[in-house]
């Protein structure tokens, strides 16, 4: 009997994140100002993300708002308070320590004074 390498397992967290995305519907964007166009390729992207780089990010320490976050209140509209995924919507090629990396550009952690919103799952409209 060969001995097989056993399978690697997705730290948890990283399942959340993805499972969380998966139930978002890609035909709804969760952001008024987010266009279901947009959010479908954001959240394509995203999916893209936990799959090939989440259990890295995971183990340099990203946490879901710094990757998935947005305003509370305006979702998307106020990108100050975005994730570094929920900006451009772009496939990331790479996560390092304290960027995440895409074709054109990088998206940062460790701004000063920087303030991450609630993962995109967890945002609530504001009513009327």
């Amino acid at each position: 009997m060969s001995a097989s390498p056993a399978p690697t397992l997705i730290p948890n967290p990283v399942a959340i994140w993805h499972g969380n995305i998966e139930n978002i519907s890609e035909r709804a964007s969760p952001c008024r100002y987010l266009t279901p166009t947009q959010w479908a390729m954001m959240r394509e992207s995203a999916l893209d993300f936990c799959s090939r780089f989440g259990a890295e990010a995971h183990g340099l320490g990203w946490t879901a708002s710094q990757l998935f976050g947005v305003h509370p209140e305006h979702g998307t509209l106020r990108v100050e308070y975005c994730g570094v995924l929920m900006i451009a919507g772009k496939k990331a090629l790479a996560v390092e320590a304290d960027r995440v990396v895409f074709e054109r550009t990088a998206a940062y952690r460790n701004t000063p004074g920087k303030v991450w919103g609630p993962p995109i799952w967890e945002f609530k409209p504001k009513a009327g």
